[in-house]
């Protein structure tokens, strides 16, 4: 009990003990999560409902995530040379046109426009946010800090994902439909949304930058161990595609759960991978980050091949939130150990990379799953993300498990 009591101690210096800007950027950051989480949610959930095709809905993901694939390595290595503030900014700026996109027409056509527009937002964000909280803090406290920003981020879009708990009651309230109310919080969370570029436009104005102009393209020393890492994430990218980005819609398919009562599932899921993350500093130091990342996903892959089985809604649910919890819980040391095995002119190169190998399949796969639901095939998903989620844990324990971080 004592030992337990000393290592959240631990955990608690270590979060006070990460930067005040690098605090306040978090924090700022989590407005633009709100919209992402309330975006997610109504068009998995809700779009089903009004007749879209469930291969429409993984196209809206799919092009969104091809736009950043395509635009994150040139910006990473834009940031690495140029500087990553004003390039993170400008990633922020792009999502309240998008919301609004969403918020004034239901035209499939529009809304693939608005996700390659996001998308290329999201390019930028993605060569940007990691490398910022690494340069702002130092490696005694960055696992720390990219758990903190797992925490915050998670919250705020798990509460993008209740907001339509309450919209029955606004309904009927107001005695306005359904497409009416989706609509209007499309443009408040846009407006909320706006707060995260605007504010950090102040919060780093003064901020000054390490910048490596002229560096190569092939990105120093460190190649091979970056190339590495993210091939492990692609196959977990992969394996995620086929089914997590679509889990209202296979609630909604198999069981008929409405957007009402998918949003606070997935709302409830994020909060606990927040609070998951506030033990992953403790995990990571008692077993290292490495085997703490294969410890988490494996047992995460084996609830993933049980869910696939489960009898009901409830149950579904229920193992859905274990899996995510223990998932994502691995994210913020996974972020914050290959920060720390690279020099750090090649984090922005590292970060758009790293992101970019995990959406590409992860795009693809969530298109082949969306005709797989269509289909009536509501377990092929599950295996195939089960199989590449092993060989992607695997893999990661054999390559990095002598692998130190260096800075």
């Amino acid at each position: 009990m004592a030992s337990s009591e000393s290592e959240n101690q631990r955990v608690k210096l270590k979060f006070s003990e990460i930067p005040a800007k690098a605090k306040w950027l978090i924090y700022l950051t989590s407005f633009s999560a709100i919209g992402f989480g309330y975006l997610i949610i109504t068009v998995t959930a809700y779009y089903p409902k009004l007749g879209f095709d469930v291969s429409d809905i993984g196209l809206i993901v799919a092009v969104s995530g091809a736009a950043s694939v395509l635009t994150a390595i040139p910006m990473g290595i834009y940031a690495d040379r140029h500087g990553r503030k004003l390039l993170f900014i400008f990633g922020l700026f792009s999502i309240p046109p998008m919301l609004l996109v969403f918020a004034f027409t239901t035209d499939v056509t529009f809304l693939l426009i608005a996700a390659i527009g996001a998308g290329i937002g999201e390019g930028a964000f993605m060569a940007c946010w990691n490398a910022l909280i690494a340069d702002m803090t130092p490696p005694e406290n960055r696992t720390a800090a990219f758990s903190l920003s797992f925490i915050v981020n998670s919250a705020a879009s798990a509460l993008g994902f209740l907001l339509p708990v309450a919209f029955p009651y606004i309904e009927s309230s107001f005695n306005v439909d359904a497409l009416t109310v989706h609509s209007a919080f499309f443009v408040i969370v846009a407006v909320v949304a706006l707060v995260s570029p605007v504010s950090l436009s102040l919060l780093l104005r003064g901020y000054r930058e390490v910048i490596t102009p002229g560096r190569k393209l092939t990105r120093g020393k460190h190649l091979g161990t970056v190339l590495k890492f993210s091939g492990c994430s692609s196959l977990i990218g992969l394996g995620a595609g086929f089914i997590i980005p679509l889990i209202p819609t296979w609630l909604f398919l198999k069981w008929d759960v409405q957007e009402s009562a998918s949003g606070p599932l997935l709302a409830l899921a994020n909060l606990l991978m927040a609070l998951a993350a506030m033990v992953n500093t403790s995990l990571a130091v008692r077993y290292g980050p490495v085997k703490a990342i294969v410890l988490t996903q494996g047992i995460a892959t084996i609830l993933m091949f049980t869910l696939a089985y489960a009898s009901n809604e409830l149950l579904a649910g229920v193992i859905y939130l274990f899996r995510a919890a223990l998932m994502n819980m691995a994210s913020p040391i996974a972020d914050s150990y290959l920060m720390g095995i690279i020099s750090p002119e090649e984090r922005g190169f590292a970060s758009s990379l790293n992101a970019i190998v995990w959406r590409l399949p992860n795009n693809v796969s969530t298109v082949i799953g969306g005709q797989l639901l269509d289909a009536g095939n509501f377990y092929m998903p599950f295996f195939l993300a089960t199989s590449f989620y092993g060989i992607s844990t695997t893999a990661f324990f054999v390559l990095f498990r002598k692998v130190k971080p260096i800075s």
